[in-house]
């Protein structure tokens, strides 16, 4: 990998980081706002009408995330240069099959880092400053995936630089553990449901947050704190008791 400047990972990360957020999320929201919104109309999750200022706000926030993202990856590669991650390139240092195993690997520890600072941010003595601007919009949309304010988009951001120190990394695994964390949030933020309500009964629809799962948590607040996966939701108690028996996508 050639190496560059700080500020030309900065910039590069911040074009890339956003051109990511306005593909998936807007790719998102095009397709089922605008394109299947009246056909999808029976399997919206809102509530209250769209409003654009909401919208508006979501992107300004998501921008600013987009900054400190960017600052964060510069730090990375910056510091990969100079030896000083885990990160490496050669696909046989640790066999493909670890590839596969790293991935699940980071799925897993930043679901569990997720859970446990969404909570903390919940908390009302720094919920206002940490975590409201995610909020603020009420209901989600594709654009609320990445609305965060500054303290939380450094905390949330913070992961990626603590793992890339701790476990060992190909740029490959990285890039995909970043791809799947962009779709995820676009997917649980989305605002319909697209699986039918049987689903939930089955195991992947018990152990992995959907679009249902996680617009709960944007009306009740106190419930609902994971990433990918429900389990520390069960072990902790904060899953919604009515989540399981819940059969229409408007009567939450």
């Amino acid at each position: 990998m050639t190496n560059h400047s700080f500020w030309y990972y900065c910039f590069s990360l911040f074009g890339i980081t956003l051109a990511r957020y306005f593909l998936i999320a807007g790719g998102a929201y095009l397709l089922f706002y605008l394109v299947l919104g009246k056909s999808l109309a029976n399997q919206s999750l809102r509530l209250k009408p769209l409003m654009s200022c909401s919208i508006r706000k979501d992107i300004e926030l998501s921008i600013l995330s987009a900054v400190v993202f960017a600052i964060c990856g510069a730090f990375i590669l910056s510091e990969y240069s100079l030896g000083a991650t885990l990160l490496y390139t050669d696909l046989w240092k640790y066999g493909l099959w670890y590839l596969v195993v790293s991935f699940i690997a980071v799925l897993v520890l930043q679901d569990t880092y997720f859970y446990f600072i969404h909570r903390m941010f919940h908390q009302p003595l720094i919920f206002r400053w940490m975590h409201y601007g995610h909020h603020r919009s009420g209901e989600p949309t594709p654009w609320s995936s990445s609305a965060f304010d500054l303290p939380e988009a450094i905390v949330q951001a913070f992961f990626f630089v603590g793992v890339s120190f701790i476990v060992p990394l190909h740029f490959i695994t990285l890039v995909a553990a970043l791809i799947t964390m962009t779709v995820w949030a676009v997917f649980t933020h989305l605002g319909f449901e697209l699986f039918p309500s049987s689903f939930k009964n089955y195991w992947i629809g018990k152990w992995l947050i959907g679009s249902m799962h996680h617009s709960i948590h944007h009306r009740k607040y106190k419930v609902h704190y994971g990433l990918y996966f429900t389990f520390w939701d069960k072990l902790l108690g904060t899953e919604d008791p009515s989540y399981e028996n819940e059969t229409h996508t408007r009567e939450f």
